[in-house]
């Protein structure tokens, strides 16, 4: 790494972004291509800024992406970056005659929006102003304002005439917020507009998968892991990309679901709703890596499972919705393997256990203390014979006392219902109990006994 690249990546980690230094399995030029909209721009500038590897190309791709656009702001902040990184780089010059350019015409095309919408008001027609606040609230989003843009795409709802036109309001609603991350604005919107769609409409299996996607995204940036999985796990792989490829990718829902659901789903649910469905086993046919993952799970090669993630590790840190929350979801899949792997032994030496899940490297017996003090693991470690004893809550013991304490429950209730059988033999007659110290009280007991005699 030069002087240069180094300098820009020292001050981006001081600042507590991620850093990846190794190379992504993925080509550049092959993952944008699955993309549409401003959220290409997103990708490539956020992967300029965290993939040394890949920092000039994807910074130089997202100039080119900011200057085919009308986003001037975002064509200086690639620049500035670029130039940080590679001051020698032709893109890394500041192109002052486009800028002045494009923020005139920006300026000019505001104003003339503007002043066609103020007509459509004064004439009074609805289907005019609706498409006039789109048209504007478009060029705002275009233009990098997404605060207008957004008031531009709330006031196009008193002029709806059609489920339909809702429908896509809440469409436009949802993309921006997406963009802003503004995950709970997101699951508004799509609550409000997107899912009043009528079942029968032709287009309700591709708008559920929008929205399902959409969902996931939100639910994953609020860190609700489980909800985000059943929403990817529940896009239809009969959808075309095109659909849903401003927000995310088909490559996407596949990763962004089986990393989710190895995280919160035991193995019997990772078999009915994913390796069994037939729609996200097409998503999962996009990256093998993952399935093979899920497949290592569900079939107890729990250490197999975790290698292949590891070795996609640097590629989903360079995802702009998943790298915050890869930690929390390596770990999560780890101490769920850890438990499923004790489960089935009595006792289990821990180098065993290091050469499974650690290989060479820190001894995993303080890893398996911090699990047992948070409560993950029910476990007790034997220090002097180096292993682990899992504590297990459904052990043979309390199978047989929990058997024999049936037995009995189910004897005396027999004896109970044979006495009564007596006494209505004997033509007596059983009453409730009386109050605790009245004087006439006979215990039931003695009259059970009197009616066997009877009997």
């Amino acid at each position: 790494m030069d002087d240069q690249k180094l300098a820009f990546f020292t001050t981006i980690e001081d600042q507590g972004s991620v850093i990846v230094k190794e190379i992504p399995k993925f080509d550049l030029d092959l993952y944008i291509q699955n993309y549409q909209g401003r959220t290409r721009f997103e990708r490539l500038f956020h992967i300029g800024r965290s993939s040394v590897p890949l920092c000039v190309d994807a910074l130089k791709a997202a100039v080119q992406e900011a200057k085919a656009g009308r986003d001037i702001l975002r064509y200086q902040m690639a620049v500035n970056s670029l130039f940080q990184a590679a001051p020698n780089e032709p893109e890394a010059l500041l192109d002052k005659a486009w800028l002045e350019a494009q923020a005139k015409e920006n300026r000019d095309t505001t104003i003339n929006l503007q002043a066609e919408l103020q007509g459509y008001k004064n004439n009074l027609i609805k289907e005019s102003i609706r498409m006039g606040n789109e048209d504007l609230g478009k060029h705002f989003e275009a233009i990098g304002d997404l605060e207008a843009a957004m008031d531009s795409f709330w006031k196009m709802r008193p002029d709806v005439s059609s489920t339909e036109q809702l429908v896509d309001i809440g469409k436009l609603l949802v993309r921006v917020a997406i963009e802003r991350h503004d995950w709970k604005s997101v699951s508004n919107h799509l609550s409000k507009h997107v899912n009043s769609a009528n079942d029968s409409d032709p287009k309700a299996k591709a708008l559920k998968t929008y929205s399902r996607i959409a969902n996931g995204i939100a639910a994953l940036g609020q860190e609700r892991y489980k909800e985000a999985a059943f929403s990817f796990v529940e896009a239809s792989s009969d959808v075309a990309p095109e659909v849903y490829n401003q927000i995310a990718s088909p490559n996407d829902v596949a990763i962004y679901g089986g990393l989710l659901a190895l995280a919160t789903m035991d193995r019997h649910e990772l078999q009915v709703n994913l390796l069994d469905n037939d729609s996200f086993r097409e998503f999962l046919q996009r990256e093998p890596h993952i399935r093979r993952a899920i497949t290592q799970f569900v079939n107890g090669r729990y250490a197999a499972c975790i290698e292949i993630l590891e070795s996609y590790r640097p590629d989903y840190l360079l995802d702009i919705y998943l790298q915050k929350h890869v930690p929390k979801l390596y770990a999560d899949i780890r101490t769920k393997s850890i438990v499923q792997y004790l489960k089935p032994f009595s006792c289990v030496r821990l180098d065993t256990m290091q050469k499974a899940f650690n290989g060479p490297g820190p001894s995993i017996e303080d890893e398996l203390s911090t699990m047992i003090k948070d409560g993950k693991l029910n476990a007790r470690i034997d220090a002097i014979n180096k292993s682990v004893m899992p504590l297990s809550t459904n052990s043979r013991q309390q199978m047989q006392s929990y058997a024999l304490q049936t037995f009995e429950n189910y004897e005396k209730q027999s004896l109970d219902r044979i006495r009564r059988m007596n006494i209505m033999a004997a033509d007596l007659e059983v009453k409730g109990s009386r109050k605790p110290g009245a004087t006439n009280d006979i215990p039931l007991s003695m009259a059970m006994e009197d009616a066997g005699g009877l009997a």
